[in-house]
């Protein structure tokens, strides 16, 4: 049986510059690297008109239930400029004790470090009851059209079932141990265009100026609390990050004014309840200061929540076991592919310090790295107990 070596596939990982949408070979790679454990790895390439062909990755060994999954992405995001890291970041190297490159942190080491809890458990487990699979995506920094979402698809047509499935994002703010999460968010971005009356600066009652309106509706939603959050989710909140008019004449009132948004939202709401709510206060404004409008929204997935099972509060024990801490189950931070899959499987995630993830010289520390093989490969060995 081989023996896969955490540090060594990272390196490996890391070394393919498979910024979203460019795969640059590295799902290939892994799928070989799986093939030798025994697993039987299916690469599915999905695409559409708007977007570029993205490979996804789903491996699986053994035919029993339950299948365990672990879920992750090999795409990273641009390294930013290149004279800024004190290493190639497609050229991993160790310094101080500590792995340097692009995607070490988010999250290639944290795959290396699943599939070598995978080999460590295959060798003492051979005849294991059940199944161990893997949900590799390439589409996870980018628009996550032809990725996760599409894979979990796959999976129902197939009715290929998952009875819990471990997100090997990095969850720790400071320390490996610190947090698991059980749930997420959910994001709902938005644009708004107002459409007033173009005219000359000196006759303003000429003109209707859909600056004041596009003013009044940001000071308007952003003054409206949507709640005081709850037990398991922090408050909902909404921010402005971009407006603009494209206006460069210092004598004209233009005749649009546009203004982008997204909402972070907890689950006492929907992306359909909270687009009821912002087409009430943006009609109403626009009403009153007769001007049109329009609103685009995109829709990245609602909040969830895991509840506290057996899985979960068994991987919360083997952590506190191996770093000492005793991890808080949380729901804080950004969107992650558990939002596709938690509609086929509960899931947890767990993985590395994300300190310093998406940053110049992003990194991981050794010792995190066997530890977090020795929690997986802890998590393998209860769960098929």
């Amino acid at each position: 049986m081989t023996i896969i070596n955490e540090l060594q596939l990272s390196k490996d990982l890391i070394r393919f510059p498979s910024v979203t949408p460019k795969d640059a070979g590295a799902i290939s790679f892994l799928s070989k690297k799986l093939k030798k454990l025994g697993f039987n790895c299916k690469i599915l390439e999905f695409k559409d008109k708007r977007s570029k062909p993205i490979k996804n990755l789903y491996a699986k060994i053994g035919k029993k239930r339950p299948n365990l999954c672990y879920a992750g992405h090999t795409d990273v995001v641009p390294p930013g400029n290149l004279k800024d890291w004190t290493v190639n970041p497609f050229k991993p190297l160790i310094k101080n004790n500590y792995l340097i490159g692009r995607g070490a942190n988010d999250m290639k080491s944290s795959i290396a470090c699943f599939a070598a809890a995978v080999s460590k458990f295959l060798k003492k487990s051979k005849k294991f009851n059940g199944s161990i699979s893997f949900l590799i995506t390439g589409d996870e920094e980018g628009y996550a059209i032809n990725g996760t979402k599409k894979v979990v698809d796959y999976l129902k047509r197939k009715k290929e079932k998952i009875d819990f499935c471990i997100v090997g994002e990095p969850t720790n703010p400071k320390k490996l141990g610190e947090m698991i999460k059980i749930g997420r968010r959910g994001s709902l971005s938005g644009k708004i265009e107002v459409t007033g009356v173009q005219g000359h600066i000196a006759y303003p009652h000429l003109s209707n100026n859909p600056i004041n309106t596009l003013v009044a509706i940001c000071k308007k939603l952003k003054e409206k609390k949507l709640d005081k959050g709850n037990k398991n989710f922090q408050p909902s909140n909404l921010e402005f990050t971009s407006i603009n008019v494209d206006n460069k004449a210092h004598n004209v009132i233009p005749a649009r004014a546009r203004a982008q948004f997204n909402i972070r939202y907890n689950n006492l709401h929907t992306a359909t309840t909270l687009r009821k709510k912002v087409d009430a206060i943006v009609k109403k404004i626009c009403k009153r200061h007769k001007c049109n409008y329009r609103i685009q929204y995109i829709a990245n997935g609602d909040a969830f929540l895991t509840k506290p099972e057996k899985t979960v509060l068994m991987a919360k024990k083997i952590i506190k076991k191996i770093t000492k801490i005793n991890p808080k189950l949380s729901t804080t931070g950004g969107t992650s592919d558990a939002r596709f899959i938690r509609k086929i499987s509960p899931c947890l995630e767990f993985g590395l310090v994300n300190r310093t993830m998406h940053r110049v010289d992003e990194c991981v520390s050794l010792k995190d790295l066997k530890n977090l093989t020795k929690i997986y490969q802890n998590i393998l060995e209860d769960y098929f107990k």
